[in-house]
């Protein structure tokens, strides 16, 4: 299962466990968070909603696998899925929190975007590694990131595919706060 979602108390916490894929988000992965994002809508007891990965890796983004089968008719219903999710998830009313254990890519960073909160590990890596794979994202990156940390700034972590460490994102509000354990921190929240 390359996710996996618990519910611990008034938390839930999903962890994306594809290790061998770098926890990529592929279409199985979005239409699992789909259906987390529908059973907390239906379920009150839900407080906070915790996105986390395995190991070393938060997210590698999107899996370059599927959109390297992409075609121009099929590119746009990709980028329209990863944008519709990432809105549910910034609707979302109940708090939700990028607990980022390591590299955050891509997609990923474009989901950790769209979390009202992000705490990351000391390790924590950001990027937008698109532009040196000749795409962009398509998830609702290149709007939110200008929002969270101007306009100037984000430019060059979407043009050059710069990554961002956990001190200097949270020295550009990429991030709220580094702490040891991103989840027992999250969890405290």
């Amino acid at each position: 299962m390359p996710l996996l979602a618990e519910k611990t108390g008034p938390n839930m916490i999903v962890r994306f466990t594809r290790p061998e894929r770098r926890n990529s988000l592929s279409i199985e992965v979005l239409n699992q968070l789909n259906a987390v994002i529908d059973s907390i809508k239906a379920n009150s007891d839900v407080k906070t909603l915790i996105f986390t990965g395995t190991g070393d890796v938060f997210a590698s983004g999107a899996d370059l696998r599927e959109i390297d089968a992409l075609t121009s008719e099929t590119a746009a219903v990709f980028a329209i899925r990863g944008q519709n999710l990432m809105t549910r998830v910034e609707d979302l009313s109940q708090e939700t929190i990028a607990a980022i254990n390591g590299y955050c890519f891509g997609g990923a960073l474009d989901l950790a975007l769209a979390c009202k909160r992000r705490i990351a590990g000391p390790d924590a890596v950001f990027s937008h590694p698109g532009v040196g794979l000749g795409i962009i994202t398509g998830w609702g990156g290149t709007q939110r990131l200008p929002r969270l940390i101007g306009q100037a700034r984000a430019m060059e972590i979407l043009f050059t595919a710069k990554r961002v460490s956990a001190a200097e994102a949270l020295k550009l509000g990429l991030i709220d706060e580094i702490a040891p354990d991103p989840i027992e921190r999250a969890l405290r929240s």
